[in-house]
This record gives structure tokens, C-alpha cells and sequence, in this order.
């Protein structure tokens, strides 16, 4: 914690999200607690060093607090908010994206029981931070301070990183994500197809065909991987990406609804209302705000 606030500190002193020299790598600190802010999530160690905070994945919510955990195996579209922070108290955590195929080299090289493909997949996880992972992500935050180090030293801490994980608690649950040929592999080569035609309409069975299943039994996999339909990660990737345009790059409503492929505004309007629970210009003009304030 005190090596992040350090690194905050030598940049500004204040909030927001702080990129680092290390891609995929992100420090974040806010002194006061936020309404849920959604976003699409990396596979990802997702670390709080102070405060709480909760994460809802479709249907499902989950709550980690200092010296906790959030692990995401796949990539999901997610609402997260702080739920505990003040200036007196910030809340503070590290983000650090996963290679996954790290992750797989280092399950490759250790003696582990081996594990049956679930149905469920790699869900989202939390867990609590032991020793050595608390060491790993010491020395990464230290390493931030010499970024000569970082292409030599980093990439032996995430195999560290990833070695922790593996051998902890949920190490099962995560090395799911590494089999091949399962359910699991399949539904992300689904996910990936989807990630990159979100603005088509697509039908359930052309997804189920790229991840070689049947229309059912691809519904009831991506549904227990997600805890969404395919219908409602595609619609909530479709949002996402047109509050982005909005915020970003100026967009008005109509044209970010088009963009992402609504043919009707009024549809647009209605379903980002019931997601983010506000209006989409008035959501627009209250991020471009907060975006200057928390930097």
C-alpha cells in the first residue's frame, strides 16, 4: 500500500486511474466511494490494498476488500463500484492483466492434480491475498520506479504471480481456464467472435457453431461461464462501446446508437437507461466530469 501511494504521490498526489510503464498494468485511487461504473474486463488479478469494493457480472455479485482478490479468467463486461473510501482513507488497488498463455506455460511445468473440464468454467473468483502473492505484487509496484528493470524482471514475477494462483485455494477453478479442448476453450473462441462483430446481428446458432456445440448446450455453457446470455453480453458490449464514443470521441446519441448497431435510437435510449440508470446524453455529460475532476 505504501509503495502505491508512493507511486501515486510522485505523480500528482491525487485520484483516478494511473497508467503505468508496465502495459496492462493500472493503479487506481479515489477518495471517495462511486456508483457503479461499467466496463469491459480483461482476464485479470484484480487487487483492492485499501478499502472495498463490488463487481457484478451479469446476474452475479461479488464483494473484496483490502488485502483481497478479484480474478477474472475470461473477458466479461462488468459494472464495478467503490464501496469504501475517503480522503482520510482512500481506496486504493492494483490491476494486472493476465497472459494467458503464461498461464498456461507455468501449469505445464508443475506437478498438479489434474482437473476435470466443469461445466461452470473459470467463473469469476475472490480471493483472499496470502504471503507470497502479497511479495510478487511488492516487488511489481517497486519495479514501477525502474522502468530499465521492467523487461528483464517483470515477466519472472508474473510467472510468480501466476504460479501463487495456480497452486492456491482456486487453483482448480483457474486452471480450468488452461485445458484444452474443453467447453471453456471453445465458449472464449465464441467470446472472441462475438467481441469482434458486436455490431452485426448475429444468431444464437451462428455463435454456437464457432464454438463447435450444439444451440443449447452453448446457451447453458455461456450462460454459466458469464452469468449472462449471449444476447445480454452482446447488448451490454454494444452499450459500453457507445458510451465510450460519447465520451471520447463527442458522439450524440443517435450517431452512437447507429455505430454500434441500434436501428433505433429510441430502443438505444431505453435499454442504456435501464443498464447505467440514467439517460444516455445526461450519463455523457456526467463522465466527461468526473473524467476531469478524478484527473
Amino acid at each position: 500500500m505504501a509503495a502505491a501511494n508512493a507511486f501515486v504521490d510522485a505523480r500528482g498526489g491525487d485520484q483516478g486511474h494511473f497508467q503505468t510503464a508496465i502495459d496492462g498494468v493500472i493503479i487506481l485511487r479515489s477518495f471517495q466511494e462511486m456508483e457503479r461504473r461499467y466496463r469491459l474486463y480483461n482476464p485479470a488479478l484484480c487487487v483492492v490494498l485499501q478499502g472495498a469494493k463490488q463487481i457484478q457480472f451479469g446476474d452475479e455479485v461479488l464483494d473484496y476488500k483490502t488485502m483481497q482478490c478479484l480474478v477474472v479468467s475470461v473477458q466479461l463486461p462488468a459494472g464495478g463500484r467503490i464501496v469504501q473510501a475517503s480522503r482520510d482513507v482512500p481506496f486504493l488497488s492494483i490491476t494486472i492483466d493476465f497472459d494467458v498463455a503464461m498461464l498456461r506455460e507455468v501449469m505445464a511445468q508443475m506437478d498438479l492434480p489434474q482437473v476435470k473440464p466443469s461445466d461452470a468454467g473459470p467463473r469469476p473468483f475472490v480471493a483472499d491475498v496470502d504471503e507470497p502473492l502479497a511479495d510478487c505484487i511488492l516487488r511489481l509496484v517497486r519495479m514501477l520506479e525502474t522502468p530499465k528493470a521492467i523487461p528483464i524482471l517483470y515477466p519472472s514475477v508474473m510467472r510468480e504471480i501466476c504460479y501463487w494462483l495456480l497452486s492456491g485455494s482456486h487453483g482448480a477453478q483457474l486452471r480450468q481456464l488452461a485445458l484444452p479442448e474443453t467447453h471453456t476453450e471453445r465458449l472464449v473462441n465464441a467470446i472472441y467472435f462475438l467481441r469482434a462483430n458486436f455490431t452485426q446481428t448475429l444468431r444464437i446458432e451462428q455463435l454456437a457453431e464457432t464454438a463447435r456445440m450444439s444451440v443449447s448446450s452453448f446457451h447453458q455453457h455461456f450462460k454459466a461461464l458469464t452469468s449472462m446470455t449471449p444476447l445480454q453480453y452482446q447488448k451490454q458490449l454494444r452499450l459500453l462501446e457507445a458510451r465510450r464514443l460519447m465520451v471520447a470521441a463527442g458522439a450524440n446519441v443517435a450517431d452512437a446508437a447507429y455505430q454500434v448497431g441500434y436501428e433505433s435510437a429510441s430502443q438505444f435510449s431505453r435499454e442504456y437507461s435501464r443498464m447505467f440508470g440514467v439517460a444516455p446524453k445526461r450519463d455523457a455529460m456526467s463522465l466527461k466530469a468526473l473524467s476531469a475532476y478524478m484527473r
